[in-house]
């Protein structure tokens, strides 16, 4: 096969040729708008538009004879239907963009993911990781009496907090029902007093402190399903109209509501609302990032005899020993093994 020899540019062919690359990523740039993912629906996302490009987009003349072509004229703060480029990592809700408009179909395509501050992640049931909400402040753990709360999950949504750079603010909902499970409220006197921030709550009662905590906030409400997240958005923003559902009868776990993450404007800030779950797996973590949730287990384990104590049937071992003094609640140990564990097992 006979090869074909490149040919030698001259520096002055090169330089134009540079030139002319650098107009056309300038130009790209100036047809792009900004904007900011709202929620999404498989491949299709909403985005909020932000800026507009600064190549303005002019509308054709219609033609003689024929009917006008559809026009729709961008305008910061409306909300577009957009795809996204296949060579782009997963798009998140709360994820900032540059994309570019169609008017002639009233569509967009998402060229560009901006950088994220933050992001939640989360495992799927094929193991890859997809972003549940990026760009985030605080993250709200909502449980309540009812559906019967899990201190595993709740202790799993810490360990996510901390390794995602986040302030975990525990929120038990649904206070009218305190009397009726009283184990509830004591958790949250558990996590408390290990120095996490605590807010008691009802959708039907005063939100004014939790109004307070997230003011400029974007703050992602994170829960099993039926704790109420989407009821508290609701009152705390009724335009945002989340769909409630009602906890099952039969099973008392709750259903689920919230298919996909959703952001609703909020007092300078923005909420996000996000699908319910029972498990939230943290196989893709290391282990010694389990310990960023345990901070009293990990404070006592440095007194521990052994280096790599497993805190089990070690002689010598500070943790079991506060276990045993009461310096440590022996569901939180449960809890941090098991999560080491299945952190170690892939």
């Amino acid at each position: 096969m006979k090869l074909i020899r490149k040919r030698k540019l001259s520096d002055h062919q090169n330089r134009r040729i540079k030139t002319q690359q650098q107009s056309n990523i300038e130009l790209s740039s100036q047809s792009l708008a900004r904007g900011l993912v709202v929620t999404h629906y498989g491949r299709q996302f909403e985005v909020k538009l932000t800026e507009l490009p600064e190549v303005a987009m002019i509308q054709p003349d219609p033609i003689a004879g024929e009917p006008e072509s559809f026009w729709l004229e961008p305008a910061i703060g409306e909300i577009w239907r957009c795809h996204a480029r296949t060579n782009l990592e997963p798009v998140a809700t709360g994820d900032e963009i540059r994309l570019s408009l169609d008017p002639n179909t009233g569509q967009g395509t998402i060229e560009a993911i901006l950088p994220r501050r933050s992001a939640v992640m989360r495992p799927d049931r094929y193991h890859n990781l997809k972003p549940v909400a990026v760009n985030l402040d605080l993250m709200l753990i909502v449980y309540a009496p009812l559906p019967v709360p899990s201190s595993e999950l709740i202790d799993r949504y810490l360990v996510i907090a901390k390794v995602s750079e986040l302030t975990p603010v525990l929120v038990l909902n649904k206070s009218d029902l305190i009397e009726e499970d009283q184990q509830a409220r004591g958790w949250l006197d558990d996590y408390e007093s290990l120095g996490f921030q605590t807010l008691i709550t009802s959708a039907s009662g005063d939100l004014s402190e939790l109004e307070a905590l997230i003011k400029g906030q974007t703050v992602v409400f994170l829960g099993q399903s039926g704790v109420g997240k989407s009821s508290l958005i609701n009152t705390l923003e009724p335009l945002a109209a989340q769909r409630i559902n009602q906890i099952s009868d039969n099973s008392d776990l709750g259903q689920h509501t919230t298919t996909t993450s959703r952001l609703i404007d909020f007092n300078q800030g923005a909420l996000i609302d996000s699908p319910g779950v029972r498990e939230y797996g943290v196989w893709h973590l290391k282990p010694e990032q389990i310990d960023l949730g345990f901070p009293e287990i990990s404070e006592i384990a440095q007194h521990c005899r052994f280096r790599n104590c497993s805190h089990a049937k070690e002689p010598g071992c500070a943790v079991k020993a506060a276990v045993t003094a009461g310096e440590i609640l022996e569901r939180r140990l449960l809890s941090y093994e098991k999560l080491r564990a299945e952190a170690v097992a892939f």
